[in-house]
C-alpha cells in the first residue's frame, strides 16, 4: 500500500507541475490566449517601464515616468500603436530582478551594457553613451579630479550607487574595497559627502550634475576639471540601452525597428536636448553586441 501510495504522490505533483507551466506573458513565455508580451501590450495598450529614480536618465515626476531614457521608449511604444505608460520605481541593483520577476515589462534607465547583464537580460540597440563624474566636498580637500587619484590616496573614502558600473571602474584603477562604500539612492550619495562621512562620490556625469545642482552648495561641488577614467589604456564611456527579458525576442525586435526610425528621423536628439544631453551622447559605431562580448 505503501508503494501504490509514493506512486499516487509522485503522479500527482507531475501533474501539478504540468499545470503551473503555462506561464504568464508577463514571464515572457505564452499567456493567456497564447500572446506573447509585446501581443499582451498590444492588446492592452499599456506598458510598465523599470526606472531607477535617477535623474535625468529615468524617474518619477509626481505619477509620471520621464527621463531621457522612458521619454524615449514613450516615442517608441507610440509608434507601436501603445499610449499609456505607468512607470515603477526600483533600486538600480534590483531593476534585472524585478524585470525577470515580471514586475514590469522593459527596464528604461539609461542601464549601461555589460556582459554580465547581457547574461541575465536582453539589451535593445544603443540608446545613449555618456561618461562619468566626480562630487566631492567644498573646496575639495583632497584634491580630487579622477578616479586614479581615489586609487592613489589609500585615506579616501567614495560612495557609490549599489549595483553601479563605478564600483569595477574603481577596482579597475586599483581602489581598495574598504575605500568603498555604497547606497541605494543618489540622494544617499550626496549626502554622505555632503554630511563628510565620505570624501567623494561619482556617478555618470548628468546624474551628477542635476544632484550637485539641487544639494546644499556650501558642503559640496563637482570636482573640477575632471578626468574622464582610462582602463586598459580606454577611456570609459557607459552605452545605455533598454532592457528586456531573454524571452520576449519579439518584443525587443519591434522595439529596435521604431528606435532605428527615431535616429533616422533625427528626433532622438531632440529628446536628447529635454534632457541636457547634446549631440556627443549619440551613439558612436560600438554595438549591443560588442558591449556585450567586451
Amino acid at each position: 500500500m505503501r508503494k501504490y501510495a509514493l506512486l499516487l504522490a509522485v503522479c500527482l505533483l507531475v501533474f501539478l507541475s504540468a499545470c503551473g507551466s503555462n506561464s504568464s506573458s508577463k514571464s515572457g513565455g505564452k499567456g493567456k490566449d497564447g500572446q506573447n508580451t509585446l501581443e499582451q501590450i498590444k492588446k492592452e495598450g499599456k506598458v510598465k517601464l523599470g526606472v531607477a529614480n535617477e535623474k535625468p536618465y529615468g524617474y518619477m515626476d509626481g505619477d509620471k515616468v520621464t527621463g531621457v531614457a522612458p521619454e524615449i521608449t514613450k516615442a517608441v511604444f507610440k509608434e507601436m500603436g501603445v499610449e499609456v505608460v505607468e512607470g515603477e520605481v526600483t533600486e538600480f541593483g534590483s531593476l534585472i530582478p524585478a524585470l525577470k520577476a515580471g514586475r514590469f515589462d522593459v527596464v528604461t534607465a539609461g542601464m549601461d551594457i555589460r556582459p554580465e547583464r547581457c547574461s541575465e537580460a536582453a539589451f535593445g540597440d544603443v540608446e545613449i553613451r555618456y561618461g562619468e563624474g566626480m562630487a566631492v566636498q567644498k573646496g575639495n580637500p583632497k584634491n580630487l579630479h579622477s578616479y586614479e587619484d581615489i586609487a592613489a590616496n589609500p585615506d579616501v573614502k567614495v560612495s557609490i550607487m549599489a549595483g553601479a558600473n563605478q564600483f569595477n571602474f574603481l577596482k579597475s584603477l586599483g581602489v581598495d574595497e574598504s575605500q568603498i562604500e555604497t547606497a541605494d539612492s543618489i540622494s544617499s550619495n550626496i549626502a554622505a559627502v555632503s554630511s563628510g562621512r565620505v570624501d567623494a562620490t561619482v556617478m555618470t556625469e548628468a546624474t551628477l550634475r542635476e544632484a550637485v545642482a539641487s544639494a546644499d552648495e556650501s558642503k559640496i561641488e563637482e570636482a573640477k576639471p575632471f578626468t574622464q577614467p582610462v582602463i586598459d589604456g580606454e577611456s570609459v564611456m557607459s552605452y545605455g540601452a533598454a532592457v528586456f527579458r531573454k524571452e520576449d525576442k519579439e518584443l525587443r525586435e519591434a522595439y529596435n525597428a521604431e528606435l532605428k526610425k527615431l535616429f533616422d528621423s533625427g528626433k532622438i536628439l531632440e529628446i536628447y536636448q529635454e534632457f541636457g544631453f547634446g549631440e556627443d551622447n549619440l551613439p558612436d559605431e560600438v554595438t549591443t553586441a560588442d558591449r556585450c562580448a567586451k
